[in-house]
């Protein structure tokens, strides 16, 4: 027998025997498993029992005092004296280049327009449908006592932060890299 009809006959073999194996009596079987880790993994859900935990749960609060990666703290509390405090303390370190303020544009415009206005002369979208105005960036006058023109970046950024009045929080929508690019825009508006 030549090689050609050897090679022949073990291929059919092989292919008949793969066949043959994969019509078993268990209709459910999806046969040989290529990589099982992928989906029975061995790692435990974070509602599991853990006993590798004194407490027994999977999912442990982090040790006192560790930052998430990627985290950046602003240690001013949302009282009147933080606010004052990152006044006089916080400085952006952002440059206003053409790249930033665009930016901080698209930030204001997506975020902060809809009551502030395009323009931060508070004639946003919110306030024609009758919510009360907030003040205008170059014109107004801050609740917290001065113009608004004047704002420093500490506290317009504490602001954004922690939100004042009626205006909310937006720390869970702009990250703080992005809340200093919409602080360089909102002192462009302060010139208006």
């Amino acid at each position: 027998m030549n090689k050609f009809n050897t090679l022949k006959i073990t291929s059919v073999i092989t292919v008949v025997s793969i066949l043959l194996s994969a019509c078993g009596k268990d209709k459910r079987s999806t046969g040989w498993e290529y990589a099982p880790n992928m989906y029975e993994h061995i790692a435990y859900d974070p509602d599991q029992a853990n006993t590798n935990f004194k407490d027994g749960k999977t999912a442990q609060v982090p040790p006192v005092g560790t930052t998430p990666i990627g985290f950046v703290r602003f240690d001013y509390p949302n009282t009147k004296d933080g606010y004052e405090k990152a006044s006089l303390e916080v400085v952006n370190k952002y440059i206003a280049d053409k790249k930033n303020l665009a930016d901080g544009k698209i930030l204001f415009e997506h975020f902060c327009s809809p009551c502030h206005g395009i323009q931060g002369q508070g004639d946003g979208l919110v306030v024609q449908h009758g919510y009360p105005a907030p003040p205008s960036y170059s014109k107004g006058t801050s609740s917290r006592g001065g113009a608004m023109k004047d704002l420093t970046d500490g506290k317009i950024y504490h602001t954004i932060t922690y939100g004042l009045n009626a205006m909310g929080s937006y720390a869970s929508q702009l990250a703080p890299d992005e809340r200093w690019k919409v602080v360089l825009y909102i002192h462009q508006l302060q010139k208006i």
